[in-house]
């Protein structure tokens, strides 16, 4: 009987390598089909992304009639849990269990809160829409209960994502970890797209019944991929368990004292936290600024994340091709930022020339910039790891840029917001406010630049000492 299950993977495969950055990472001990069905546990974060930021932004506001400040607070809450992301890449470096698994049980109880969250999501989002009222039960419950929610689903999005990469860099030998790692951030953006394109028409003709089905059934389908991308992906070793019961134990403030002391890894934490601030700011106002300042319609504006997208998945296919071929990735992260540069400068001359074609090249240049240095970043963080620390190490990076990112996003629109009301900019340009933002995030981006120069000259000295200190081969 034909398994319809293995010749899709196997169909998937065949036609990835034309079609996939990274998918030349594959050998014959870890096979494409098996990294793709891996990748499956970003394609559920991605699922948790549009649904969190974009769908029920919307949703609450629109159609439930939920205060703007609480629905900006309930998406912010997912951000608690960011800064624990190293702590539980720490936990599933050290996890002992009977079968010799690390990465699993993590993945497993992230994927539990997920579902959690998004159970109890669409009756709590009803009651605090006003329901509450009808059923007689005080308004607080509605509050508590969706906090909690969401609250759920983001500690779960961040466990899952945390140790699925580190599983997924335990597959592959080290110098091909950049690529693997940069598979795992295509198959999010592709999960953010088509979620969105699903949802999109779920939701055409909007009802509370239907946005009940349509959570309910994200809950089911997250479980149902991340458990299909766990399956016998992490080895059972019962002599690794014996001997991690064996090993002293490690508590996590010395494994955090041991990774920060290795040098330069705080200035390279600066680093991505400058320039994710650099980044992130944009996210929220690219396309009101499209809309106010430049007269494009909704449709116009909605391709304005697909440009974005585009250019992201071409700095990550550049990025994973000079990082294997032994590039610095330090040199690229400046790279990335210099080339956000002038991006957002042509972003800001769109507005004085009045013609949307600098704006589309300025955004498809953050994109570029934005892909490039969060894959360099990433690397270098994985290269300068403790040994058996990488979940630590890619738990810091995502605990930084996690936190960064929603910071950041949170800054843009107060800044924007402040500058509209203070009469020293009344009379001026609807732009005035976004350029300011834009011209922040230039500022951040320059001295993320800065900050990282140092890091290269050291990486530039220690590739020329190991140079020198190889024997000299036979002609």
């Amino acid at each position: 009987m034909l398994n319809y299950r293995d010749f899709a993977l196997r169909k998937l495969a065949s036609i990835a390598p034309r079609y996939l950055p990274f998918a030349d990472v594959a050998t014959e001990d870890v096979p494409l089909s098996r990294l793709l069905r891996l990748s499956l546990f970003q394609i559920t974060v991605g699922m948790a992304l549009v649904l969190l930021m974009g769908i029920l932004n919307r949703v609450m506001i629109v159609e439930l009639n939920v205060s703007a400040a609480l629905v900006a607070g309930m998406i912010a809450l997912p951000l608690l849990f960011a800064p624990l992301r190293a702590l539980i890449g720490f936990k599933s470096d050290t996890h002992v269990s009977a079968l010799g698994w690390r990465r699993v049980p993590y993945i497993w109880k992230g994927t539990m809160y997920q579902f959690g969250g998004f159970a109890v999501m669409p009756f709590a989002l009803l009651m605090l829409s006003g329901y509450a009222e009808a059923a007689d039960a005080p308004r607080w419950i509605g509050v508590s209960s969706a906090a909690l929610s969401f609250l759920l689903v983001g500690a779960g999005l961040h466990m899952v994502q945390t140790v699925g990469l580190a599983l997924a860099t335990d597959l592959v030998k080290e110098e091909d970890q950049p690529k693997v790692v940069g598979l795992m951030y295509v198959m999010l953006l592709v999960g953010m797209v088509v979620s969105a394109l699903i949802y999109g028409a779920l939701l055409s003709n909007y009802t509370p019944g239907r946005l009940i089905q349509v959570i309910q059934g994200t809950a089911v389908v997250t479980v149902a991929l991340n458990l299909f991308a766990m399956w016998k992906q992490e080895a059972r070793d019962r002599d690794v368990a014996r001997q991690m019961e064996l090993a002293p134990k490690t508590r996590f403030q010395d494994a955090w004292r041991n990774l920060a002391a290795r040098p330069g890894m705080v200035r390279l934490l600066a680093v991505i936290g400058l320039g994710t601030f650099g980044f992130g700011m944009a996210d929220v106002l690219l396309e009101p600024y499209g809309g106010q300042v430049l007269g494009l319609s909704v449709g116009q504006t909605t391709k304005l994340t697909a440009l974005l997208a585009g250019g992201t998945l071409i700095g990550f296919g550049i990025a994973s091709r000079t990082l294997t071929r032994g590039g610095i990735p330090v040199r690229l992260a400046i790279f990335g930022a210099l080339i956000a540069l002038p991006g957002f400068a042509s972003i800001i001359l769109s507005s004085l020339i009045d013609t949307a074609i600098p704006f589309l090249l300025g955004t498809f240049a953050a994109g570029l910039g934005a892909g490039l240095f969060g894959h360099a970043t990433l690397t270098a963080t994985i290269r300068n790891a403790p040994n058996n620390q990488i979940g630590l190490s890619l738990g810091a990076w995502g605990a930084v840029q996690a936190t960064c990112a929603g910071v950041g996003i949170a800054l843009a629109g107060i800044v924007r917001d402040i500058v509209v009301v203070m009469p020293a900019f009344a009379g001026l340009p609807a732009s005035t406010p976004y350029n300011m933002v834009f011209i922040i995030e230039m500022a951040f981006l320059a001295m993320a630049i800065l900050v990282a120069i140092p890091l290269l000259l050291r990486g530039t000295r220690l590739k020329a000492v190991n140079a020198r200190s190889k024997p000299m081969e036979a002609p």
